[in-house]
């Protein structure tokens, strides 16, 4: 927040996993109670079937990251912000959106989405899986 407002960004955007959809309305709530207006866009925006690539059992939709940006640059945005994509997704997210981009938490459903975990436990029980002898 303190670098949006520094920047005097006014209208923020967040990109978001379906997965944290909890998680991004109270950084929606947050950043809206800090005098921000927030366009969110979840992951799944434009509801393809994942059948519709011919992947069996999908179940869902597909992610859409390039549509996210897409719509976060009609609603004109000045700072975007990611919260919880996809690895890949992310890197399609910041390559599409016009506007600057950080990352809120990483995605890490085995970790927390708190990726350095297994740096901060390495000499624990990472440190056989991280580092093979």
């Amino acid at each position: 927040m303190e670098v949006a407002h520094g920047c005097g960004y006014q209208r923020l955007g967040l990109c978001f996993c379906m997965g944290l959809f909890r998680e991004a309305q109270i950084v929606h709530h947050i950043l809206e109670q800090n005098g921000f207006e927030v366009v969110g866009i979840v992951c799944k925006t434009g509801g393809v079937p994942k059948e519709a690539l011919g992947i069996e059992n999908g179940g869902n939709a597909m992610c859409n990251p390039i549509g996210q940006a897409y719509y976060l640059n009609e609603h004109h945005t000045e700072f975007n912000i990611a919260l919880g994509l996809c690895v890949g997704h992310d890197s399609l997210f910041f390559r599409y959106s016009d506007a600057p981009v950080t990352v809120f938490a990483a995605k890490d459903k085995v970790l927390g989405h708190n990726p350095l975990a297994c740096i901060y436990t390495l000499e624990g029980y990472y440190e056989d899986k991280l580092l093979p002898k």
